[in-house]
């Protein structure tokens, strides 16, 4: 080919005048172009007017409405007939399974703080279930994390955290996994759970826990529901898409032996889901971790409480002392359910190398030693009780607490010129272009961009949520929210960018990062904040480059998959036409997956949110500020309330419009007049 092109004779042609054309730009560029120019022009000649602010100690009508509902609600709680035959027995029965977990592996009702079956009972009898439902590694890796708990003095509040975990789980899989079958073979019930669980997937923790401490009072069956409620989409979603997934051509097969619908789902869909439907138990254990340690905000006992006492105090070293601790509860957790996902995929069993028969008499004979070992623990004190010579908890804080002030110490200069610099040059006057605004102002431009980007409905969706967070009060609080919120998003996006388009373009890249990415998912939201404070103290920017690490893995995974999934055909025909490296990237494969680097952004900011709200633990304030100020303090639960609201309609808004960027990218125009003639 290439000969047959070299020897053909040039041809002549008659000079013809070829006209670049021109390029035109999107009604949504214009749209958005327009926007911002309103907004930077009203900013410039009314900044300072109608700017909503509402100073911290005071409150609005509303605020003091819900005030005087919380206080009728504490009145007439005993007589009022919905919570004396619903809330109330809900909340005994939920009480009364949590309390019996906590008692067996935490705290019997003695007062000792000693679990009924001691702490070498409960490592030996957690260990054996990791063992029967996994392998010998995960129940090894089980026995060394609880014992380093009680290495570290915290042996009672780990499991005073996984006895929580255990009943939330155990309550989200009674009710998920019968959800998920339903919404799996009936498409009707899933068309209207699918829109309730995305409602739940995108509000932030925060705002589960003041409405539900006002129904069910503050406590362990608050932190249980709170966390059902946060861990159950997962197990719906996976157990509804592993049905869903059966190929047809089994089906028919089956039906066309004659099989009932029952039979049908008992036979072949719920057996050939299990895997997807394990998969689904590993994320939702993970969430109700998650969960479980933020409801220490309404007194859920265990590490978390221990988090909680360390934010506030600035106490980096036993911050970080319980926050190890909840990693490697993390860790055992998700190690085991994966090991239980693997165990439950199709032709494990021939890949085991002992038989079935000897299996089960392992397991016997491993049940009977941990029962020994539960027996001995309810007959010998140090079996009951950790030994406390052993303890080395005041050693790691002391330890932490010097190396946290020796890095204040010594990167002062680094770590607060560049927390001041970044609050100097990007915070304060993002923060101020929000806040400073006049809100109508705002609000027009807000509605123009939702307008641009996915028409007249979610125009009027986002209007909607901004008149009820203008409504509740909180105007000013939820912009200083919106300003950390997307800041971090703009860093997570650009890190998702880098390293996605890296990992999509390397398999060895790949390699080294997943794994990383993936323990980085499974860490609750209150490691995060811990070592970021001791190095940069309690402030805003802590709580954004929090944020920023609580939300990257997930972009960045959204946005390899996206690149990797680019045709390799494609790729070729770039390559062969000569483009460079840096072309293909900017001019193929950035463009191609403009819908994952779209969805990359939407998964990155409600991350975002969830994290910029968590951290007004550490002076993040925002909305964030009001919820924690009305767990604290009475006088302030409506404001709190409302701000949680708030939140809700801020965290609807966001996604809203992202997702309609994701659906709806720029087209390119275009040319009207083709030169090619």
């Amino acid at each position: 080919m290439s000969t047959l092109v070299r020897d053909r004779a040039p041809i002549h042609t008659s000079p013809v005048s070829v006209r670049a054309p021109r390029k035109r730009l999107s009604r949504r560029a214009l749209l958005l172009g327009g926007a911002g120019v309103v907004w930077l022009v009203g900013f410039l000649f009314l900044h300072g007017t109608a700017t909503l602010t509402l100073p911290a100690s005071e409150l609005t009508d509303l605020h003091r409405s819900l005030n005087q509902f919380n206080a009728w609600v504490a009145a007439n709680r005993a007589d009022n007939p919905v919570f004396q035959y619903v809330f109330t027995p809900l909340r005994a029965a939920v009480d009364a399974v949590a309390n019996l977990f906590i008692g067996i592996f935490a705290a019997s009702s003695t007062g000792l703080r000693l679990p009924e079956i001691g702490w070498l009972g409960t490592v030996a009898l957690l260990s054996w279930i990791a063992f029967a439902v996994g392998n010998a590694r995960v129940a090894l890796l089980t026995v060394a994390a609880f014992v380093f708990f009680g290495l570290q003095g915290l042996f009672t509040e780990a499991a005073y955290t996984f006895a929580l975990v255990l009943t939330a789980v155990l309550f989200t899989l009674a009710i998920g996994i019968p959800l998920g079958v339903l919404a799996g073979v009936y498409g009707r019930v899933a068309k209207v759970i699918t829109p309730v669980l995305d409602f739940m997937q995108t509000l932030p923790t925060f705002v589960y826990l003041a409405p539900l401490a006002l129904i069910f009072l503050i406590g362990p069956a608050s932190a249980v529901i709170a966390t059902v409620i946060y861990a159950a989409p997962p197990v719906i979603r996976l157990t509804a898409h592993g049905i869903r997934c059966i190929p047809e051509n089994t089906r028919e097969a089956s039906d066309s032996l004659g099989t009932t619908g029952l039979q049908r789902l008992l036979t072949l869909q719920l057996p050939l889901a299990r895997r997807t439907i394990v998969m689904g138990i590993n994320q939702s254990t993970m969430a109700a971790l998650s969960m479980v340690t933020i409801a220490a905000l309404i007194a859920a006992p265990g590490l978390g409480q221990v988090v909680v006492r360390a934010l506030q105090s600035l106490d980096v070293g036993t911050a970080v002392n319980a926050g190890l601790s909840i990693v490697l509860l993390a860790i055992v957790l998700d190690r085991v359910t994966t090991a239980a996902s693997r165990r439950a995929e199709p032709g494990a069993n021939r890949k085991r190398r002992i038989s079935r028969r000897s299996r089960y008499i392992l397991l016997a004979a491993t049940l009977l030693v941990a029962l020994v070992m539960v027996q001995l623990s309810r007959t010998m004190l140090w079996a009951a009780a950790f030994p406390k010579d052993l303890n080395i908890g005041p050693a790691i804080v002391s330890g932490v607490s010097s190396a946290s002030e020796w890095l204040q110490t010594n990167l002062f200069l680094f770590t607060v010129s560049f927390r001041e610099a970044v609050t100097t040059g990007i915070l304060n006057p993002f923060q101020s272009l929000l806040t400073e605004t006049p809100f109508y102002l705002l609000v027009a431009v807000i509605v123009i961009a939702a307008f641009a980007l996915g028409g007249w409905k979610l125009s009027a969706v986002t209007a909607s949520c901004l008149a009820v967070i203008i409504y509740l009060g909180l105007w000013s609080d939820a912009m200083v929210t919106l300003a950390g919120t997307l800041v971090a998003t703009a860093v997570v996006i650009v890190l998702g960018v880098i390293f996605g388009v890296a990992m999509g373009r390397s398999n060895k890249v790949d390699q080294i990062m997943r794994p990383m990415l993936d323990a980085g998912q499974t860490m609750p939201a209150f490691v995060y904040l811990v070592p970021f404070l001791g190095l940069f103290g309690a402030t805003r920017f802590t709580a954004i480059i929090a944020g920023i690490i609580y939300a990257a893995p997930v972009a960045i995974k959204i946005t390899a998959d996206g690149i990797a999934a680019i045709s390799p055909t494609v790729m070729e025909a770039a390559v062969s036409s000569g483009s460079t490296p840096w072309q293909v990237i900017t001019k193929v494969q950035l463009p191609m997956a403009r819908q994952s680097l779209a969805l990359a952004a939407n998964q990155g900011l409600i991350y975002v949110l969830a994290m910029v709200v968590v951290g007004a633990l550490v002076g993040a304030g925002g909305l964030g500020y009001d919820v924690v100020a009305g767990f604290v303090q009475s006088s302030l639960f409506g404001k709190g309330l409302a701000a949680g609201l708030a939140i809700v309609f801020l965290g609807i808004l966001l996604d809203r419009m992202t997702q309609a960027a994701a659906a709806n990218p720029v087209r390119k125009v275009p040319s009207a007049k083709s030169t090619t003639h």
